[in-house]
Formats: structure tokens, C-alpha cells, sequence
């Protein structure tokens, strides 16, 4: 299995330590430790390359995409244009170039995080007013009133409204969150594709007809930032069909 990991670069396994001796079990363990600390360090990676790419890419489109922008609205504006036969290319020239740059424009949010004000932010509170708010929803709810993150409040907001948002779009009628030192939240919506999972983190990669592809990259670049990682459990909740981790970053 080890061997496998190294040669297609996938350390999401996890091996069985029941009914082992004492050190074949710490062998064990401490190999299912590597792997998730090799799986951390593949996100951080991955995070700086997105971030390097998008960067290149939004500033080389914008230069492109402004000035046909401009040129084609000045065009416009002309009377000579008015009712010609070059008005209804010159438009369509016109929307495109403003789609594109509004396009390229949401993608900025993934270089250009605001930065993190972190307070002692109580979980049980937090997930409770966050729950008010989805009252279709069954929520199953064990955090406990001690359980504390410092972290940036608003933006952790921004994670939980997207994870929430997500699992309804995937048809979930019922959302769990439990606090043992992670937090696991939990929803029955659509199960997620195994040749989906891994990718499910990358920018711009989305199996919706409508979706970005940025909100996921965007919620675990948050916490990342602040010390915390999120990912996707190799194993949901049982009752649930997806289930994610925040945890502290090590």
C-alpha cells in the first residue's frame, strides 16, 4: 500500500490498526499519521501554486479583456454606431469583454483575502445562529459550550455559509456538527464521486452546471491562513454522506 502511495501520489489511505500487537499497531499509526501530514503539506503546495496561477492569469486576461472593453463602449457611445450594421457585432463584442472581465474578476478573490482578525470565538454559539438561519434544515447539533477556535469570525462565517450552501444545493435535508477537538460537519446530501474527492479542492473545479469552482479553494485557504485545514473525511458520519474536518494545522 505504501509502495502504491509513492508511485501514483495518493496518501489518503488509512490502514486498519484492530487486532494488532502493540508494535505492529504503533507502526501502524504512525504511518497513518505520515500520510496525513503528507496530505497537509500537498494542500499548502497546492494553494501556492493556484495562488501563483490565478495571479498571472487574472492580471494577463484583465490587460486583454479592459481596453476591448473600453474601445467597443467608446464605439458605442458613437452616433455613427447607432442603428448601423456594425451595432449588433460591436455589442456582443462589448458583453462579452464586461462577462469576461466580471468573470476574471471573481477569481481575484483567491490572491486577494482580506486579512484575518482573529478573537476566541465560542463554537456552540456560533453554529446555533448559524443554524437559525436554514430553519428547512434538521440539525444535529454537539458542540460543546467550551469549545473554543481563535480565529477570524467573518471568515469562518464565510466557510460555514459555503459548506451549508453546497450541501443544500446537493439536496441535503439534514446537516450534523460535532466538536471532539475538530469540528465535523456532516449533511445527506449527494454523495460525492470517488474520482471526484481529490479534486473537489482545486480551483475552478466544479460538477455543477452553474457553479465557479472557487468556493471550496476559497474556504480552505481561509482557515489555512489562520492555521486551520479543511478537508474532506474518507469516511462520512454514519447517517450522513459527506462529511468534512476543520482542524487545527499543526
Amino acid at each position: 500500500m505504501m509502495r502504491d502511495a509513492i508511485r501514483f501520489h495518493d496518501f489518503t489511505f488509512r490502514l486498519p490498526t484492530r487486532r494488532l500487537l502493540f508494535g505492529e499497531r504503533a507502526l501502524q499509526d504512525a504511518l497513518n499519521e505520515m500520510g496525513k501530514e503528507i496530505q497537509k503539506l500537498e494542500a499548502h503546495n497546492e494553494i501556492e501554486s493556484w495562488q501563483r496561477l490565478t495571479r498571472v492569469l487574472t492580471h494577463e486576461i484583465m490587460n486583454a479583456a479592459t481596453p476591448i472593453q473600453s474601445i467597443s463602449q467608446a464605439y458605442l457611445s458613437n452616433p455613427k454606431i447607432k442603428d448601423s450594421p456594425y451595432e449588433d457585432g460591436i455589442n456582443a463584442i462589448y458583453n462579452t469583454s464586461s462577462g469576461l472581465t466580471t468573470f476574471v474578476d471573481s477569481y481575484r478573490k483567491l490572491t486577494q483575502l482580506q486579512e484575518p482578525v482573529p478573537t476566541d470565538v465560542n463554537l456552540s454559539e456560533f453554529v446555533h445562529k448559524l443554524s437559525a438561519l436554514y430553519p428547512d434544515i434538521v440539525w444535529n447539533i454537539d458542540v460543546a459550550t467550551s469549545a473554543i477556535f481563535n480565529i477570524d469570525e467573518n471568515l469562518l462565517r464565510q466557510v460555514f455559509l459555503n459548506l451549508i450552501k453546497n450541501a443544500i444545493e446537493a439536496g441535503a435535508k439534514n446537516i450534523a456538527i460535532n466538536y471532539n477537538g475538530s469540528l465535523i460537519i456532516s449533511n445527506d446530501g449527494h454523495i460525492i464521486p470517488d474520482e471526484s474527492r481529490k479534486e473537489i479542492f482545486i480551483p475552478f473545479f466544479t460538477t455543477k452546471s452553474t457553479g465557479s469552482g472557487i468556493g471550496l479553494a476559497l474556504s480552505r485557504q481561509i482557515l489555512m491562513m489562520q492555521g486551520y485545514m479543511l478537508s474532506l473525511d474518507d469516511h462520512s458520519q454514519h447517517g450522513y454522506n459527506v462529511t468534512f474536518v476543520i482542524e487545527k494545522d499543526l
